[in-house]
């Protein structure tokens, strides 16, 4: 009783320096997060089940599955406020979290955002539109659904799937019964959402502290190769309105939902200038990662100072800027240009800097770091990825 009257007296409170902030998960985005935290004066503590985690190297760690219960007790009894960094974290592990320890992000965050037409309809609710959708239980429902809405349409399983996993495209009715097949073999719930023909991908980080107070950094113009986001381009080439439009959606989403800490909000854009929100993530994200040394203020500084309830910072563009993600089929070049001149770099007026996540095992796919390219002109840097040839197919 006592333990959760101290939970009840933090709602809302701000958390100084100097505070430990518990991490359930030890990946990249954790260890950004302690990077600028520590240097805030903020201690962390990390749950993961990876004895050598990206988080664990810099942090100390509780090694246990995320669905161990007396793991997470530990985490609680050794934090004074615990977040996440990734969305996938079952959900009934945050709601105990919650009992024992302050979670201001919640677990009913967590509930909404890991399952698509939950999600979707609290988006809708917020009064922001996302793509037609139909829930699928049969075949029966995905051929009347696929009618209702005319092909082509995209068919995602409602729980997990991330970069590109758990969905297909359909673009001719005999794709249709492969396409079920396949995604209901698990039993899981399905959902058809129409296709948008966008003209571009962008993201908004939007961040909400417990007091209300909104702030969003600059839409990021995204390019994904092979489902995996491959460009973050920033000042996005698309017109400032769209851009500020764009930025108010985003903080209306954070608002109704009741977002505490970063909410990444992708939609798409079409020609006409309509945008759609695609999905959100509930946490410091991939595309949010040029902030670094772009904006006068980190997306993870920002995520920080929301969780513990100081005032939200600055989130000013300071420079053009491209992050180009290093997967591990690129990371050893990647790696050797950093360690020497690059003659490329200075005649474009590129200044390169290196992100590498401490991921023991590289592999074709697997994210193992990201490049942020200041520039004067977010052209230059491009020419600078495609020259390079460090991402060629």
């Amino acid at each position: 009783m006592t333990e959760r009257l101290q939970t009840e007296e933090l709602k809302g409170k701000t958390l100084p320096p100097g505070s430990v902030i518990g991490v359930l998960g030890g990946g990249q985005l954790g260890r950004m997060m302690a990077l600028d935290g520590v240097r805030m004066g903020y201690r962390f503590v990390t749950l993961d089940p990876a004895p050598d985690s990206p988080l664990g190297q810099i942090a100390p760690q509780i090694t246990a599955a995320y669905d161990d219960p007396e793991a997470a007790k530990e985490l609680a009894s050794r934090a004074d406020v615990i977040t996440y960094e990734f969305e996938n974290v079952d959900a009934g592990v945050a709601a105990l979290l919650e009992e024992r320890s302050y979670v201001p992000q919640g677990s009913r965050l967590l509930y909404t955002t890991q399952h698509r037409l939950r999600e979707k309809a609290a988006i809708e609710a917020a009064g922001v539109p996302v793509a037609p959708y139909r829930k699928i239980a049969s075949l029966a429902d995905l051929r009347e659904a696929a009618a209702e809405l005319k092909l082509p349409c995209v068919l995602k399983t409602v729980t997990g799937g991330y970069d590109g996993k758990g969905q297909a495209v359909l673009r001719r009715e005999e794709q249709l019964e492969a396409a079920y097949a396949e995604l209901s073999s698990n039993g899981v719930e399905l959902v058809l959402e129409k296709f948008i023909a966008f003209s571009s991908e962008i993201s908004v980080i939007a961040a909400r502290t417990p007091s209300g107070e909104v702030k969003s950094f600059p839409p990021a113009e995204n390019v994904h190769v092979n489902n995996i986001l491959h460009l973050s381009i920033v000042p996005a080439r698309i017109p400032a309105e769209v851009q500020r439009r764009a930025c108010r959606l985003a903080e209306k989403v954070a608002e109704g939902l009741g977002a505490v800490g970063l909410l990444a909000v992708e939609m798409f854009l079409t020609e006409a200038g309509e945008l759609y929100v695609n999905e959100v993530a509930p946490r410091p994200h991939n595309s949010g990662h040029y902030t670094m040394e772009a904006c006068s203020t980190s997306q993870f500084e920002q995520h920080i100072r929301a969780v513990c309830n100081l005032p939200l910072s600055d989130t000013a563009l300071l420079s053009p800027v491209v992050m180009v993600n290093i997967l591990g089929q690129h990371l050893d070049e990647a790696v050797r240009r950093a360690a020497e001149r690059d003659p490329l770099a200075e005649s474009l007026g590129i200044v390169p800097k290196l992100h590498l996540y401490g991921k023991s095992v590289s592999k074709p796919g697997r994210k193992m770091g990201h490049i942020n390219l200041l520039c004067g002109d977010v052209e230059d840097a491009l020419e600078w990825v495609e020259q390079t040839n460090i991402w060629r197919p």
